[in-house]
């Protein structure tokens, strides 16, 4: 029986379906040498010279391949700006849809028009429908190209890449975390542990969880699995992916197989994506607040700006118990548990650092103070005995800030009154 997947309040969000490059490029030239066959054949209306219209195509052809000397230009210039200005994690221009179609829809025109310039041969005249196909076809390239300058010139704007990277965030949060959790435990405290799903390779990011597979392991297991790794988190040889657990006094488990099946469920790349992973928003936008600030930028605006998104961030993520995801089969028995992060991981990410690198900057600090203010407003116990540390550490660094007009001392009021 197919496992199917109950989620009464909580869903990981699923990964676009994207062709790959390779792929797109390769019906972007078949499509070209269908069309490139087909059009020629037309009858319809008046008809032109052959031989010129040839000559426009073939010239066609052979010229738009600069458009994909644009396209890797662009790609290239704007993932090194990038990598230097913001963050080399950020690869949101990089995997823009736009920039493969627009390379594919090249690849395509450029076959169409070799292959339709052959296909006229010898003919005196043909319909003046390839020369206007040919017309449109090179219209919808120009506003591919234009689409996508625009792209590159956003993905090297910093109001932009903040915005991108903060909406991408809350997507995956607004799934994870909007709806409360239905009750507060802790998946490790559940039942009796079986065994123990190790990974068997190198070091890999875990970039998405296939809870169907999982579901219908533990299922085939007779047991629930637990996972110990989350999106986002590296996978090094010989650490732990996930327990199965099962009640005590139970039967022995049906073990055969359940790591290969497990491991299965498991997407990895070599870097993290946002498909399902929160914590990757936060890391983001802080280290973009750490380039600002490190002595080589010492650009303490852009990581106030920084810090505008991470606290509507932490205002989605951080309040509330810890939640897990539970996921159960067509009998509804609970099949996988998936542990989310905690208020402490979203802190930790987005603001431990930019904390420690604040430390000179009048400016920063008194953006972080609000920020940690307004989060304690929310009169959560546990989140205020979080906040509290934190709070306590920027204020000793303002503390420690020289006083106005005098450089080398404590910014203390004694100083001021003195300097006054």
């Amino acid at each position: 029986m197919r496992a199917a997947r109950v989620r009464p309040t909580h869903a990981l969000p699923a990964r676009r379906r994207r062709l790959r490059a390779g792929l797109a490029q390769l019906l972007g030239a078949l499509a070209g040498f269908g069309l490139g066959l087909l059009v020629p054949r037309a009858t319809a209306g008046p008809t032109v010279p052959a031989r010129p219209t040839a000559e426009l195509l073939l010239g066609l052809g052979l010229g738009v391949l600069g458009a994909v000397t644009v396209v890797f230009s662009l790609l290239f210039l704007v993932l090194q700006w990038a990598a230097t200005t913001f963050t080399p994690r950020l690869t949101l221009f990089r995997d823009a849809p736009i920039v493969w179609r627009t390379f594919a829809f090249s690849v395509g025109l450029a076959v169409f028009g070799v292959t339709a310039a052959m296909a006229i041969g010898n003919r005196t005249d043909v319909s003046v429908v390839v020369p206007a196909v040919t017309l449109l076809l090179l219209l919808a390239m120009l506003v591919l190209l234009r689409t996508l300058q625009l792209k590159a010139f956003a993905a090297i704007q910093l109001a932009p890449v903040l915005d991108s990277v903060a909406v991408r965030g809350r997507a995956v949060l607004a799934t994870l975390y909007a709806a409360p959790p239905p009750e507060p435990s802790d998946p490790a405290a559940g039942p009796e542990r079986w065994s123990t799903v190790r990974w068997p390779g190198p070091p890999v990011a875990l970039q998405q969880v296939d809870a169907d597979r999982l579901v219908a392991a533990a299922r085939a297991a007779g047991g629930v699995l637990v996972l110990r790794a989350l999106p986002g988190a590296t996978l090094r040889r010989g650490a732990p992916v996930a327990d199965l657990r099962g009640a005590a006094g139970a039967g022995p488990p049906d073990t055969a197989g359940l790591d290969a099946a497990v491991l299965a469920g498991l997407r990895t790349g070599q870097e993290r994506t946002f498909d399902q992973d929160p914590l990757l928003a936060f890391r983001l936008l802080a280290d973009i607040a750490l380039r600002a600030l490190s002595p080589a930028v010492n650009d303490p605006a852009t990581a106030v700006q920084a810090l505008e998104d991470l606290e509507d961030l932490l205002g989605l993520a951080v309040h509330g118990p810890a939640r897990v995801l539970r996921f159960t089969d067509a009998e509804r028995a609970l099949r996988l548990v998936v542990p989310l992060p905690t208020a402490e991981e979203f802190l930790r990410t987005g603001l431990d650092e930019v904390i420690v690198a604040a430390a000179r900057s009048p400016m920063v600090l008194d953006r972080l103070r609000a920020l940690l203010r307004r989060l304690a407003a929310a009169a959560d116990p546990a989140l205020t005995a979080l906040l509290a540390p934190r709070s306590a550490r920027v204020a000793a660094q303002q503390a420690r800030l020289p006083a106005v007009g005098d450089p080398d001392g404590p910014a203390s009021p004694a100083a001021g009154e003195a300097g006054g």
